[in-house]
């Protein structure tokens, strides 16, 4: 199928934007940031409870890491349905991942994922990192020579 008729077939039949570090449109990556993760949570909470219009916190919970909230669009008073999961990586990096879904419609036209790109460059800007720059990460180091690759590590006590 065509590229633009792909993109107009969505539109019109999803109503959910999920970030992914492996999703096909970098803005829907979610972020890593090397900043502690009680600052993204104050920042997170800060934009979800009234610094992004139409917002507003459902359930804030910093323990799980997870915020859900509602967002009123301003024309059709339509309501969607966001998640927010902050945590910490394997490599103790804050991660930030999202969910926007819309309550009973077919399609949003794009709507959530314009939402998740909104919140994230709030974010961004919320945290000092500049327009379109990677948010900085801490350096990995390298593993130590004879360890095994990371995936191993990770499954070693399953």
């Amino acid at each position: 199928m065509n590229d633009w008729r792909q993109r107009v077939r969505d539109g019109l039949t999803r109503n959910v934007a999920v970030t992914s570090p492996v999703a096909e449109d970098p803005d829907l990556r979610g972020r890593t940031y090397a900043i502690p993760y009680e600052r993204v949570w104050r920042a997170a909470r800060r934009l979800a409870g009234g610094g992004l219009r139409g917002w507003r916190i459902l359930d804030a919970d910093d323990f799980d890491g997870l915020l859900r909230a509602e967002a009123r669009s301003s024309l059709l008073r339509k309501v969607d349905d966001i998640v927010v999961r902050i945590t910490l990586d394997a490599n103790a990096q804050t991660r930030v991942d999202a969910r926007s879904s819309s309550r009973g419609a077919r399609g949003d036209l794009g709507s959530n994922a314009r939402r998740l790109r909104r919140f994230f460059a709030a974010l961004d800007q919320e945290l000092g990192v500049p327009p379109g720059a990677e948010p900085p990460r801490l350096p990995v180091p390298p593993p130590a020579p004879g360890s095994p690759p990371p995936a191993a590590r990770s499954n070693a006590g399953h």
